[in-house]
């Protein structure tokens, strides 16, 4: 591992910050070596399950989008490529590999041990964070063949995809009658857009439209057959193709493969702020507070806030310029998580867990287990206290192959990163207020492109050169 210090933030509320730098401390604790189960700088981001070291391919996925602002101390790629070398000769990559043996981790409820495909969507944001064209041409393979096999299996004759509902992670939801889960047809689709942008990337019009059309097919599908217009959700199918009444938080799966055209995104995002479906005080319950089998101490699937389903919707927002909702609810769904890190009774015990209760602060519950939710569960809780934090709070979006960084500021205030490590090229972005005014202060060892958008009302591009330098917000 290398020893560089982790990017600083800055940022008006101190706890905020504490959150964060908490995060990157604790990681260390769980990049472990699987043959020993003893932490090694050589092994894998893991948590344990069970009394076993598994390493999961869901978790895997999402916690490289908080692992890449790491400035290089943890490989965001590593355990990503774990999956791809266990790729057998059909195609299939398993949800699930215990560590001890490298063997998949099957049950009766997922045979084949599929999980959410969403390896592209990994790589097109880790490509934006580090501009490693070459590995995009390494993997594209695996993620063909992995597609490949996805289709020959799952795939059915009117065009969805019938997989089984525990791919998608949500245990308990009350989806016994799914055949079409609309959280994995989404998934594929968001894959496929992903897959045809990496096509973009190689610079092979043939790949790029062979996934263009089978995002455009699976879209077309979505939104004919699982679309409900009396209430305004996105529903999954049963066998016979009928849409089921329940509505759970993988009908927002389609926001973020950008599937709902203006209409149906202002139906589908008002419910994101109605409190009797899923704008309850802490956003976004898993399931809407409307169903009869929601329950506000969480049980599961049946209302509990999860890390990682929050950052789907609000990386979904993000697709349809909802910059101000996505802040709005990423900054109320880190005070949950920091008040249940940081209780105010002296004889609670807080922690960073799996899941919280949708209607007031704490850990979520689920009857009969005890050890549920997990403690210290960085694999998501990162996603909130880093990669929001960085991503949605502050509001920066950096991509390196285009040497850009946009900063979206919905209100001045003092904030911002310093020594983010992008490609041995140390940036700093720091707002403040000063005699003159509000300042925009940088610092750069390479030449790149910057934007700032603040409250949909300034908005400039300026080359900022290598060096220091500074902007007044008064004279953009």
């Amino acid at each position: 591992m290398n020893r560089r210090d982790f990017p600083k933030i800055h940022f008006y509320d101190q706890d905020f910050v504490d959150i964060y730098n908490k995060t990157w401390t604790m990681l260390l604790d769980y990049w472990i070596n699987p043959k020993t189960g003893e932490k090694s700088p050589d092994g894998y981001f893991i948590y344990p399950e069970s009394g076993r070291l598994i390493l999961d391919q869901f978790e895997s996925i999402f916690s490289s989008f908080f692992l890449v602002y790491s400035n290089r101390n943890f490989v965001a790629s590593k355990i990503i490529d774990y999956f791809y070398a266990r790729q057998e000769e059909n195609g299939a990559i398993r949800w699930k590999y215990d560590a001890a043996d490298d063997q998949p981790v099957l049950d009766s409820e997922n045979p084949e041990g599929i999980g959410l495909p969403l390896f592209a969507w990994a790589e097109f944001n880790l490509y934006h964070k580090s501009a490693n064209k070459r590995r995009i041409k390494e993997v594209m393979p695996v993620l063909q063949k992995y597609m490949e096999w996805i289709d020959a299996t799952f795939k059915q004759e009117n065009g969805l995809y019938a997989a089984p509902v525990v791919a998608g992670k949500m245990f308990n939801a009350p989806r016994n009658d799914v055949r079409y889960p609309v959280d994995f047809n989404a998934a594929m689709a968001v894959n496929a857009l992903h897959m045809s942008a990496l096509g973009d990337i190689l610079n092979d019009k043939e790949l790029s439209f062979q996934y263009r059309r089978t995002y455009f097919s699976i879209k077309t599908r979505i939104n004919s057959m699982m679309w409900d217009n009396a209430t305004g959700f996105y529903h999954d199918l049963d066998a016979a193709e009928g849409r089921l009444a329940e509505k759970t938080i993988a009908g927002f799966w389609p926001l973020l493969a950008e599937i709902p055209n203006a209409d149906k995104t202002d139906m589908l995002v008002a419910h994101l702020s109605n409190p009797a479906t899923f704008g309850t005080q802490h956003p976004f319950p898993t399931l809407s507070a409307d169903s009869f089998a929601f329950k506000e101490s969480g049980e599961g699937f049946c209302g509990s806030v999860f890390p990682t389903f929050n950052f789907m919707v609000i990386k979904g927002l993000e697709k349809y310029q909802q910059y101000e909702l996505a802040r709005e609810c990423s900054i109320r769904h880190l005070y949950f998580v920091l008040e249940t890190l940081m209780p105010s009774k002296e004889d609670e015990k807080g922690d960073l867990y799996e899941a919280y209760l949708p209607c007031k602060e704490g850990k979520a519950a689920l009857d009969g287990n005890p050890d549920w939710p997990r403690p210290r569960f960085l694999a998501s809780a990162g996603l909130s206290t880093i990669a929001l934090m960085i991503e949605n709070v502050i509001g920066l979006s950096i991509s390196l192959p285009r040497k850009t960084v946009d900063w979206i500021i919905p209100n001045l205030e003092i904030m911002g990163i310093e020594n983010l490590s992008l490609k041995r090229n140390l940036i700093t972005i720091l707002s403040n207020k000063s005699n003159r005014g509000w300042e925009i202060q940088m610092e750069s060892e390479k030449l790149y492109y910057f934007t700032i958008n603040i409250l949909d009302q300034k908005k400039k591009t300026l080359p900022i050169p290598s060096g220091k330098c500074s902007m007044l917000i008064d004279k953009l």
